[in-house]
C-alpha cells in the first residue's frame, strides 16, 4: 500500500511539473520586435527649383483615395496572380491614408511654390483657383520585391467663374527597389509619391 501511494504521488508530481516546464519554455521565446517605417518628410531626390507655371493656387483634397488593401498598418506585398502578403512585424508608424496626402501636398508645394499649394481646407484669405483630387489605384511591390508600382488618376478643376472643363491625368509609375528588405520597400513608397507629385506638377 505504501509503495502504491508513493508511485501515485510520483505520477501526480510529474504531471504537475511537465506543463509548468513547457510553459517556461514557451515564455522564454519572446516575439520578434516590431519594426516601424515612415514616409520621410524630405524628398528622396535633390530639391529642384520651384516651377510655378501659370501661378494658379491649388487646393488639394484632404483625402487621397487608396485601395482598401493598403488601409492597414502592416506593410504588404503582392504574391502570385491575385494574392496579398502582409509582412508580420513590419508596420507603418502612420497609416498611408494620412501620410500619403500630406507628403503629396508637401511635394507639390516644393515643385510649384509654397504659397501655390494648400491642403483642403485652405486658410482663410487664400484665393484658390483650382482644386486637385487624386485617387491611387495601386501601390504595391511585386512578389520578388524588385520594384514597386503606383497607378493613379487625378482631376484638376478650375473653381472660378467661367471655369474650363477639368484637366484629367493618370500615371503608371514603376520604382526599382534597392533590395528585398522592408526598409527598401518603405523607401520605394516614398519615391513613388514623389514621382507622382512630379507628374501632376508637370502636367
Amino acid at each position: 500500500m505504501k509503495r502504491h501511494a508513493m508511485n501515485r504521488r510520483t505520477v501526480l508530481v510529474t504531471m504537475s511539473v511537465v506543463p509548468a516546464a513547457m510553459a517556461v519554455g514557451c515564455a522564454g521565446t519572446p516575439a520578434p520586435p516590431t519594426r516601424w517605417y515612415e514616409l520621410r518628410a524630405a524628398p528622396p531626390e535633390p530639391r529642384p527649383a520651384p516651377r510655378p507655371g501659370d501661378g494658379a493656387v491649388w487646393e488639394v483634397s484632404g483625402q487621397v483615395r487608396l485601395p482598401g488593401a493598403l488601409d492597414r498598418d502592416t506593410l504588404v506585398v503582392s504574391s502570385g496572380a491575385a494574392s496579398l502578403v502582409p509582412l508580420p512585424g513590419h508596420r507603418w508608424a502612420e497609416p498611408l491614408r494620412e501620410s500619403v496626402p500630406r507628403r503629396l501636398v508637401a511635394d507639390l508645394a516644393l515643385l510649384r511654390g509654397e504659397r501655390l499649394v494648400w491642403r483642403a481646407p485652405s486658410p482663410a484669405g487664400v484665393n484658390v483657383t483650382r482644386q486637385l483630387r487624386v485617387e491611387i489605384d495601386a501601390l504595391l511591390a511585386d512578389s520578388a520585391r524588385q520594384s514597386l508600382r503606383l497607378q493613379a488618376r487625378w482631376s484638376l478643376t478650375d473653381v472660378q467663374a467661367g471655369a474650363t472643363p477639368p484637366v484629367l491625368g493618370q500615371a503608371d509609375i514603376d520604382v526599382p527597389l534597392a533590395d528585398a528588405s522592408p526598409d527598401a520597400l518603405a523607401a520605394g513608397h516614398r519615391m513613388a509619391v514623389w514621382r507622382l507629385a512630379q507628374r501632376i506638377a508637370g502636367a
